[in-house]
């Protein structure tokens, strides 16, 4: 069972997984990053640029989800060096830490919460999230073009390029192409025909939307829509 509720951490979201024998969903490129535990682990998944599969036998998660551009600043890692990859905690921060860490997890009745003060807390000695960030997810999910909300932010094509590697792990066009991606789910989810769900998310037509799916998804929109109804996430 996968239940998830709106963090304390202004834009995260506080989520966990119970363990079950039945096959795992992937986990699609959503623009954000999470720190996990599991079974005495914490990690770190960082920005996909494609669908995660995960791999093994089916175990319980709890996680943290924070909104597109502001874990980096927490972790203090650039979100391009954990681009489509799950890191342990203890490879970014000191061992010692992790170790004190995970301990307030396991010791805690909420594993849930105890996650949440973590960041709550590294937070609380971090720089304020950047508000010129939020606001380029902002355009770009609501369907701008890269170069008209580059101008309107004030930035060259270099600048909002680098700066999309350092806090979103890729640059502005994918960061376009994954939002433009999950505008359209959430369409289709909600009972939208394919059709209308690719021309009202920005695609050009729906076989344009096939192929973003098929190539940010690896599976065609039937197929992922279908697997959802039965499956549960997981990292």
């Amino acid at each position: 069972m996968y239940e998830e509720r709106p963090s304390r951490l202004t834009g995260a979201v506080v989520w966990q997984r119970t363990a079950q024998e039945r096959a795992v969903r992937p986990v699609l490129p959503d623009g954000c990053m999470d720190l996990l535990y599991s079974e005495g682990r914490l990690l770190v998944a960082g920005p996909d640029t494609r669908a995660y599969v995960p791999v093994g036998p089916p175990r319980a998660w709890t996680g943290i989800r924070f909104f597109p551009g502001t874990a980096p600043a927490l972790l203090g890692v650039p979100a391009h060096e954990l681009r489509d990859a799950r890191v342990e905690l203890a490879d970014l921060w000191p061992a010692a830490r992790v170790r004190r860490l995970r301990g307030r997890v396991e010791a805690s009745r909420d594993p849930a919460a105890a996650l949440e003060e973590i960041a709550l807390d590294r937070a609380a000695q971090s720089a304020a999230p950047d508000a010129l960030l939020r606001r380029l997810v902002e355009c770009l999910d609501g369907g701008r073009a890269v170069a008209a909300t580059a101008a309107e932010l004030g930035l060259g094509a270099r600048q909002l390029h680098r700066r999309c590697l350092t806090a979103f792990g890729y640059g502005p066009k994918t960061l376009a192409r994954i939002l433009r991606l999950q505008r359209a789910l959430a369409l289709a989810r909600s009972g939208v025909p394919y059709a209308e769900a690719a021309a009202r998310a920005g695609y050009a037509d729906q076989p344009h939307l096939a192929r973003e799916v098929r190539e940010l998804a690896g599976a065609t929109l039937g197929e992922l829509l279908g697997h959802e109804a039965v499956t549960a996430p997981a990292l």
